[in-house]
């Protein structure tokens, strides 16, 4: 199923999202060049945003997704929710994809690994991560982004927790949220996490107000998808 590009055509990345995301997909509709791909999306049953709704997600609702969505012919399936792949670490992660991109019939990409990606190319030592989430998930995607090279050094989260409502904060809200949080702190880079919060729209702000390089959820995918896609187009 998986599609190859030939003669410069668009090639198509399915995209897995919780049901109750209204960022991701309009953030990759306008990241990723239009000449290169196209995107295609399922979306996973989710409302809380809690470690328990969200194992749930990726065991009843995730494989139906992924196997829906393949259906289209995929380059890429991207598995758009950060801190469900962040619960046990980045080899849960790899392993939740692994699967999914079996379903889906594609080489398969998860968010959290993706950020990772982001944050190794950009050299950070001493990272702060700002989440819309509560505790839990916030401890968790921390935990997924550090190192033995990197340490997260700080780590706060708004504590919402109903799903849709990430989506809620603006990006004059984050900014504020950033400059409230990380007074006093000392770090090379920021990472906002989350694929629904609109943390991309904030990223020239933070970046102005901190003086240090800011990654995102949705701007590690954007750049992940344009590389595997952009090094098979020239393979």
């Amino acid at each position: 199923m998986q599609q190859e590009n030939k003669g410069g055509k668009q090639l198509r990345v399915g995209l897995v999202v919780p049901s109750s995301n209204t960022v991701m997909e309009v953030d990759l509709h306008r990241g990723l060049p239009k000449d290169l791909c196209t995107v295609h999306t399922a979306r996973m049953y989710l409302v809380e945003t809690t470690r328990e709704a969200e194992i749930r997600m990726i065991e009843d609702f995730a494989p139906k997704a992924a196997a829906d969505v393949g259906t289209a012919g995929l380059a890429l399936l991207v598995f758009g929710c950060t801190s469900a792949g962040s619960l046990f670490g980045l080899e849960y992660d790899r392993k939740v994809c692994a699967k999914l991109g079996e379903l889906a019939g594609c080489p398969p990409l998860g968010t959290i690994s993706a950020v990772n990606e982001a944050l190794d190319r950009r050299g950070f030592k001493r990272l702060a991560v700002l989440t819309p989430y509560i505790e839990d998930l916030t401890n968790a995607v921390a935990g997924a982004a550090s190192t033995p090279m990197r340490k997260v050094v700080a780590a706060f989260g708004m504590g919402i927790h109903v799903n849709v409502e990430l989506a809620t904060p603006t990006a004059q809200d984050i900014v504020d949220f950033a400059v409230k949080s990380l007074v006093g702190q000392s770090f090379d880079g920021i990472f906002v996490s989350c694929t629904n919060f609109r943390a991309l729209e904030a990223v020239p702000e933070l970046e102005m107000r901190f003086g240090v390089p800011v990654v995102t959820s949705n701007l590690a995918v954007i750049e992940a998808v344009r590389r595997r896609l952009e090094v098979g187009a020239a393979g």
